[in-house]
Parts: structure tokens; sequence; C-alpha cells
């Protein structure tokens, strides 16, 4: 059994390479699961007021905007599953927290420069959500960079392995050394 954690910052490429990964696994006959930390958002999210503008804003990118007990419960059922050979974990805080580092035998970090990712995320919502550029980009420059700077960048130091947020390469390389390694 393996459990590979994968984070980085918003829009980074996190699912993407979650699924890639899990895809090229599946094709070699591992059995896996995906928990996405996305999943356990609480249904009612903290805020938080923007430090420089006192906005107020549901914070979806602190540990306290997640149900974590029951996120580190489907790691330990899935780690514990005699059905499974790897299970990959991704979200935005995954190497933040420090019980969820301990259950990870490979520790990932997807980097994307901060222009890229903002302008994924403005197209993502804009399209999911239906907001509007200056909503987006209000609420990045308010929270999200700063959660990111606070809460993400530093987890790159826990990471074993960083990838490329753009491209394959880094699906590639990690399920070959699953793949010879499970």
């Amino acid at each position: 059994m393996m459990v590979i954690g994968i984070a980085g910052g918003t829009c980074s490429g996190k699912t993407t390479l979650s699924e890639a990964l899990q895809e090229r696994l599946k094709g070699a006959g591992k059995r896996t699961a995906l928990i996405h930390m996305d999943a356990y958002f609480k249904k009612v999210t903290p805020t938080v007021i923007a430090p420089f503008t006192g906005i107020e804003y549901p914070e979806h990118n602190h540990p306290d905007s997640f149900r974590l007990d029951e996120f580190y419960k489907a790691i330990e059922d899935a780690k514990n599953s005699p059905d499974l050979d790897v299970v990959i974990v991704e979200g935005l805080l995954t190497l933040h927290l420090a019980e969820c580092r301990e259950k990870c035998d490979i520790k990932v970090f997807v980097d994307l420069p901060s222009d890229e990712r903002l302008f994924r995320r403005i197209h993502k919502h804009m399209v999911l959500k239906n907001q509007t550029m200056d909503e987006i980009a209000e609420r990045y420059l308010d929270t999200v960079r700063y959660r990111h700077d606070e809460f993400v960048e530093p987890t790159r130091w826990y990471a074993d392995m960083v990838v490329n947020g753009n491209g394959e390469k880094g699906a590639d390389i990690l399920a070959a050394y699953v793949i010879a390694n499970t």
C-alpha cells in the first residue's frame, strides 16, 4: 500500500495531476482511490476579514474550513483497505497538515507561477461560478494570495518531489515510481 499526498496553490494542477496519475496506475492494474480534500469543506465555512480591504469573505483556504476528522478518517480507511494498492490524496493543504503528511509515503508539491494560477482561477470561476473578473481578482488579491503565502507555499519543503503544473511528465514519473514500488 502506498499513499501519495499532492498539494499546491489554487489552480496549480493538483486535481489534473491526481486524475492523470490515477488513470496511469489503473492502466497498469493498480487498484486506486482518489481523495479530494475539497470534498471535506464544512457546509458552513468560517469567514475571513481581508487584512487590507476589510471585506468579509467565506474562508476556503484555512484548515478551519474543513471537516478534518472526516478527511483523516477517509485517508485511514482507504489506507487500511485490502482492496487498494494506492491512495492518492490531493488538496490545497495536504502537506500543511502534519497528520495528513504523516500518512503519506510520497509527498508531491505542484508548482505553477502565480500569474498562471490566477489566470486559471479567473477562467474557472467565470465559467463554473459565474463570477466577474473583478470579483475573482479582488478575492484573490484580498485573501487567496495571503493564505497561499501563509499555508501553501511553505509546504513545498515537505515535498519529496516538486512537479510542474503544466504538462504530463509529473504523472508519468510518479506512475513509473509507484508501479515499480508497489
